[in-house]
């Protein structure tokens, strides 16, 4: 049966404790990791893509995201605290509705993770090139080398984004030699980015003027099927900026006492993520204001078009928010605090690579658990002797973020990679309502209030936000779907473990199955 393979919660469980990743993760750490994640790209880089779309409606639009994002958290929450696995949204879906619907959630997830790690490299990229390269020591790097070919319509001179490819990986190699180190780096990267933007608060805050806010939805609050501008639009692709809140709990199989610091660290992180969000764009737009560049028929120019950098070359939009490649530092230096502007695009090019760790921390863990199921080869879940991480899997999801990086520009990437985070939130929620039916008695550290009313709220958001993403990349998922499919008949089914009646990893080798190590 297509729908008939679920693993029980103690096969899996049990599969973790026998085969399982040294627990090193209290809740501190685990907040961290969350707004480690969060605050990245999506501040930093996306508020100018955001503005595109929504103008000062941006406000608004971090709103709305955010109120699906803590739903959406409240149903992770109690699967995560108990199911305290590696696997994420994955694992919650075979635990709950078998192992086809569960290869789907994971094989999008991949839209979520790595897709996410190939856009902050990007965005990542922008920063280095401006203000490191450029307002810092006064060199241009070429556009072949710090853009990829693959924009909407073109970009024109691009060929290879090179400081993403760099960036992607030196991260993979930090990873790769260990997860309590890299949470030690990641730490002292999230200070400087809370510093940063508490700065940049402070500056901004202060300067605020009303006028810049009118009008306040100059392209409405829906822009209409496909088009992803709006309110609305622009929410769809600043959901991204909360993508990773979610990581917390794929760390759940390396934290210490995960029913209660899993919980905390994903609704800690979020919470906190929100305010500073709403807080940054009411600066960045209240001072230099952000209308949008419209076109002739009174819809934005799309984010990542040849035609909007065409206006934006132009030197009446030239120091607009909307043009910036990074937005805050460029905020900043409009009025009048350069040096500063730059310090803040100093701690944008330290701390940003923060946020492809934790991506990258949460794909590598998605693909070991796939693994350890028998759904990918076996080899990708081998754990090194040394290090006590999944160094394989991190190797090659390394090279595959790179890949990405070095050719596609980060406002497509950021679409793609919320179509398959609202996949998987929404399966979540899903798995949330299914346990509570089946497993009604199995007990629960933590228990989302008012379940029965969250858990479809976040469906109806998630699938609200889907069908207000430009229209490319609603055609994403689908597309990578299939794909997904062909691999899942073609290879995964014949060799997984619950297929073939294996709970325990151990009964893999009885099972003439190379043993997973």
């Amino acid at each position: 049966m297509l729908f008939g393979r679920i693993k029980s919660l103690d096969a899996i469980l049990a599969t973790a404790e026998k085969k399982s990743l040294h627990r090193t993760l209290g809740w501190f750490q685990l907040t961290l990791f969350g707004i480690g994640c969060v605050i990245g790209t999506g501040i930093f880089v996306l508020t100018a893509a955001g503005a595109q779309k929504a103008g000062p409606g941006l406000m608004l639009a971090f709103a709305i995201a955010g109120a699906i994002c803590i739903v959406a958290a409240l149903c992770y929450a109690e699967i995560a605290a108990m199911i305290p696995v590696a696997g994420s949204a994955y694992t919650y879906t075979y635990a709950s509705m078998g192992e086809f619907l569960a290869w789907t959630v994971g094989w999008a997830l991949i839209l979520e993770y790595a897709v996410a790690a190939s856009a902050v490299a990007v965005g990542w990229s922008g920063y280095f090139s401006g203000t490191i390269l450029q307002h810092t020591f006064g060199i241009h790097l070429p556009a072949y080398l710090s853009a990829g070919p693959l924009a909407l319509g073109g970009a024109p001179g691009g060929l290879i984004n090179l400081p993403a490819v760099v960036i992607s990986f030196l991260v993979t190699w930090l990873l790769v030699i260990g997860t309590s180190e890299s949470a030690k780096v990641n730490a002292v990267l999230v200070m400087i980015k809370i510093a940063a933007l508490l700065v940049f608060m402070f500056l901004t805050v202060p300067r605020i003027d009303p006028a810049q806010f009118n009008p306040f939805l100059p392209a409405g609050l829906f822009g209409g099927f496909g088009t992803g501008v709006g309110a609305v639009g622009a929410a769809a692709t600043i959901f991204f900026a909360y993508v990773g809140f979610d990581s917390v709990s794929t760390a759940a199989e390396e934290t210490k006492n995960p029913q209660r610091n899993v919980p905390i660290g994903l609704i800690g992180s979020l919470v906190f993520c929100t305010v500073f969000y709403i807080v940054v764009a009411a600066g960045a737009i209240g001072t230099i204001g952000g209308q949008p560049i419209m076109g002739p028929n009174g819809i934005p120019f799309p984010t990542g078009s040849e035609e909007l950098a065409r206006q934006c070359a132009m030197a009446e939009h030239a120091g607009k928010l909307v043009c910036s490649n990074e937005a805050l530092a460029h905020v900043l230096r409009q009025i009048g605090f350069g040096p500063i502007g730059n310090m803040l695009g100093y701690a944008a090019f330290i701390a940003l690579p923060s946020v492809i760790l934790v991506l990258l921390f949460g794909q590598t863990r998605i693909f070991f658990v796939m693994s350890r199921d028998g759904l990918l080869p076996a080899a990708w879940s081998k754990v090194h002797p040394k290090w006590k991480t999944p160094h394989i899997v991190t190797m090659i999801t390394g090279c595959a973020v790179a890949l990405a990086a070095a050719f596609l520009p980060v406002g497509q990437l950021a679409d793609y990679a919320n179509a398959g985070t609202l996949y998987a939130f929404m399966m979540v929620a899903i798995a949330l309502l299914v346990l509570r039916k089946v497993q009604p008695d199995r007990k629960r550290a933590f228990r989302t209030p008012f379940a029965w009313v969250v858990a479809p709220l976040t469906i109806v958001g998630c699938l609200f936000l889907f069908f207000n993403l430009p229209l490319v990349a609603m055609l994403v998922l689908p597309g990578w779907g299939v794909i997904g499919l062909l691999i899942y008949f073609l290879y995964s089914r014949q060799r997984s473990h619950v297929g073939r009646g294996i709970d325990d990893p151990e009964e893999a080798e009885l099972a003439g199955m190379p043993k997973p190590r």
